[in-house]
């Protein structure tokens, strides 16, 4: 059956929405294939609204990869905000791709990617927009398989209702992977429908199937075992991982929009991974193994990404940029390039201890500066030997004078609130810090045209962390400590006029908590609140805490739990998690002995440069951490004249 576009529909009310640009789609990089010459057929969505999603990565890496199959379509769907929302139930339009405005139910995967847990509601709605049954237990062969991924993906049991799989780690070969196991089956006419394709996922045992594993709970309220209810599924699900890199070269046709977005940049992932072993953060944790990009690739995806986009920005990610066994010679080789070309360079994530003169001047040389943030994460030096984030005091004053030196006037600082043992002491350090930021600064400089912008979240326990036993602080305790914080700050009118204080209240991050780490009987607080109205709950003009709260006390006590139970109490070393069964790689034991360390407050080396620790995941995963240096340069490119477009040496 032909597919339509519902554009003439959607166009006439564009004109009575903010930014409608953002549902117009033809962006350069965009791609539309012709629908009958597909035999398999994907939905991308990045649940936020455009001008979030449509930089994201992830989302931009994977429909690439699967548009360059010719017997492939991918597209993409955002969010919509509330007022096309409304317009759309009135007028009776579905959830839409901007590539082709095609319905979403119409295609055969319809793949969500969770960077935070705060898109839940934000799914339920293009669901619903969709004319998919919010249950996937209600779902049929009418409908696409609902397929979650991202870090949220690692604990998907608070939205196992609403989806039908998740794919854990990286996506690149696994959505090749599911598409060859959809092109199969719907070739053999579709056999034992919708269970048998969902059955071929699972037995992959890297694709998560909630509806054929059943949870049993203690009287307590805790998990006794989640175990499979069929024989021929795997107890534990993989992740994936993706080891070389250079053989994913994406992207190469970068999205350029429309609309205006968060990032605009041309963004390269230097590498993948981190064993840094901060304590709190999930995305270190998941992605190991470091797996380094060559300085030559690297080189070569900047000529051609910015050739194809026009971006006069490079940014260079990874967790933790400066990392890159290769940083020096790769910024150095970058800006030797496209000197004169005004193309800066950016390291979005920068570790204090990493950060040198000469990657600051290499930084700055095309006279270009963009914005510097370092990531304490904790005030005092003890809560940073709880959370292992190796950096005194002296480290950061030393690293923001050397950046202040080459011209930059503006650093910013993050920090987080609510870690665990954390004390009031402990956060008042931060504002001590800030001021001896702002004296070195114009001590440095001569000049008191210094600003330094503190920034505050608050802290999340994690799956798969070392913290995910921790219990959370509650909103009081961080709101009264972020009122004492900005006091302090104050205290010196000289230096605290210099100094920017931006935070966030602790509602949010306790909801967030909730959802990180909840069981599946948090979905019914999930379906409450979006039923209530919740919609883009990662924005704060739009986040209610008091439905949250309503929702959880109608939703949870039938079970015998409440929110403080997912959220400030504190597990034991024995508890059943929700997520156990979703294999990291990461051994359960060495993050109980972590977190153990924690609590001694003892630090961890980085097993890149020292020996291995046993996290488990090279010898679980059969992989191994892959860094340089190669002795490569920035070849075979060569310097770009000024004023002249980049070409390939013959």
């Amino acid at each position: 059956m032909p597919v339509t576009s519902v554009f003439p529909q959607l166009e006439q009310l564009l004109p009575r929405v903010s930014k409608p640009i953002q549902y117009v789609g033809g962006e350069l990089g965009a791609v539309v294939k012709d629908w009958d010459a597909a035999t398999v057929r994907w939905a991308l969505m990045y649940p936020d609204a455009y001008e979030v999603g449509v930089p994201n990565q992830g989302v931009q890496i994977l429909y690439e990869v699967l548009n360059e199959r010719a017997d492939v379509l991918a597209e993409r769907t955002y969010a919509v905000w509330p007022d096309l929302e409304a317009l759309m139930r009135e007028h009776g339009v579905p959830q839409f791709t901007v590539d082709a405005h095609r319905p979403v139910v119409d295609f055969d995967v319809f793949g969500i990617s969770f960077a935070t847990e705060l898109g839940y509601t934000n799914l339920l709605t293009a669901l619903d927009l969709a004319g998919i049954p919010l249950l996937a237990a209600d779902r049929d062969g009418r409908h696409p398989v609902v397929l979650a991924g991202g870090h949220a993906a690692f604990n998907p049991e608070p939205i196992a209702d609403f989806v039908d799989a998740a794919v854990l780690g990286d996506g690149e070969e696994a959505v090749l992977e599911v598409t060859d196991i959809v092109r199969a089956w719907k070739a053999q006419g579709s056999p034992g429908g919708r269970d048998e394709l969902l059955l071929r996922l699972a037995r992959t045992e890297s694709v998560y199937v909630p509806r054929f594993y059943d949870v049993e709970y203690l009287p307590d309220g805790r998990i006794q075992r989640v175990v499979p209810n069929r024989a021929d599924v795997p107890f534990r699900v993989h992740k994936r991982t993706t080891m070389d890199l250079d053989q994913w070269p994406y992207p190469k046709r970068p999205l350029v929009p429309l609309a205006e977005s968060v990032h605009e940049r041309f963004a390269v992932e230097i590498f993948r991974g981190c064993t840094r072993g901060c304590r709190f953060c999930q995305a270190g944790m998941i992605t190991r193994p470091v797996r380094e990009r060559s300085i030559t690739t690297v080189g070569q995806m900047v000529r051609d990404g910015l050739e194809f986009s026009g971006f006069n920005e490079v940014g260079l990610l990874s967790l933790s940029s400066a990392d890159h066994s290769e940083i020096g010679d790769m910024c150095s080789g970058l800006a030797e390039q496209y000197a004169g070309e005004n193309v800066s360079l950016s390291l979005p994530s920068t570790r204090v201890d990493a950060f040198n003169i000469e990657l600051a001047q290499e930084l700055s040389r095309n006279g270009r500066r963009t914005g510097l943030t370092f990531a304490p994460e904790g005030g005092s030096e003890r809560i940073r030997k709880v959370i292992n984030k190796m950096v005194s005091e002296d480290d950061l004053i030393r690293t923001v004078v050397t950046a202040y030196g080459n011209g930059w006037r503006q650093v910013k600082l993050y920090f987080m609130c609510g870690l665990p043992t954390e004390t009031d002491e402990d956060v008042l350090e931060i504002a001590s810090m800030a001021h001896r930021v702002i004296r070195a600064g114009r001590e440095a400089t001569g000049s008191k045209d210094i600003r330094c912008t503190v920034s505050i979240g608050g802290f999340v326990p994690k799956p798969h962390t070392p913290f995910q036993w921790a219990s959370m602080a509650t909103p009081e305790v961080i709101d009264n400590r972020l009122r004492m914080l900005k006091q302090a700050i104050n205290s010196d009118r000289s230096l605290g006029r210099a100094i920017g204080l931006r935070y966030h209240d602790g509602e949010p991050s306790l909801i967030e908590g909730l959802l990180s780490r909840g069981d599946r009987r948090v979905g019914a607080v999930i379906r409450r609140v979006w039923e209530d109205g919740g919609r883009f709950d990662g924005w704060s003009e739009h986040f209610s805490y008091r439905r949250w709260v309503d929702a959880a006390a109608a939703a949870l006590p039938p079970f015998g739990v409440d929110l403080d139970w997912y959220t400030t109490r504190e597990r034991d070393e024995l508890e059943v998690l929700p997520w156990d069964h979703l294999d990291s790689g990461l051994d359960k034991d060495w993050l109980w002995q972590d977190w153990q360390d924690a609590l001694t407050e003892y630090e961890q080396d980085d097993c890149r440069w020292t020996p291995c620790f046993d996290c488990g995941v090279c010898p679980s995963m059969d992989t191994e951490i892959q860094i340089g240096p190669t002795g490569r340069k920035l070849l075979p490119l060569t310097p770009v004249p000024a004023g002249q477009p980049a070409t390939s040496p013959s």
